[in-house]
């Protein structure tokens, strides 16, 4: 049975490296993250991304290991991200990678979403874990 969880997050983005194109320029960050909420945690990680000359268009992929307590179980586990920005919209997938899950958290499946509102981070965590 899938279960769904919500909180808050704060996020740090270190550019780490930048290189211009014909019509692109892409990027590399460090990511550091603490979750707060059913999700106790914080992660590492990097992302890649390409901005446009056009505004507003820009895609990205991301790979971060979570470290905490999710609904008070210990372990770590790996979320895979993709992001497409076009126009002001967005298409975003962050998925739990299968079997990436240790500690209390061997087996979690699962997608995360992510919000932004008067500039504070939520996020939606569904998830399934074995019995």
């Amino acid at each position: 049975m899938s279960k769904r969880i919500s909180g808050t997050f704060e996020v740090k983005l270190a550019p780490q490296a930048e290189g211009k194109g014909e019509g692109s320029t892409q990027g590399r960050m460090s990511i550091d993250k603490q979750f707060h909420g059913d999700l106790e945690a914080n992660s590492k990680g990097e992302m890649l991304t390409a901005m446009t000359e056009v505004k507003g268009s820009a895609g990205y992929v991301a790979i971060e290991r979570v470290s905490g307590t999710l609904e008070g179980r210990n372990g770590s586990f790996v979320l895979l991200h993709r992001g497409i920005m076009t126009g002001g919209g967005q298409d975003l997938s962050i998925t739990v990678v299968p079997d990436s899950g240790s500690g209390e958290l061997v087996g979690l499946a699962g997608k995360k979403d992510v919000r932004i509102a008067d500039g504070k981070h939520f996020y939606d965590l569904e998830y399934t874990l074995p019995e």
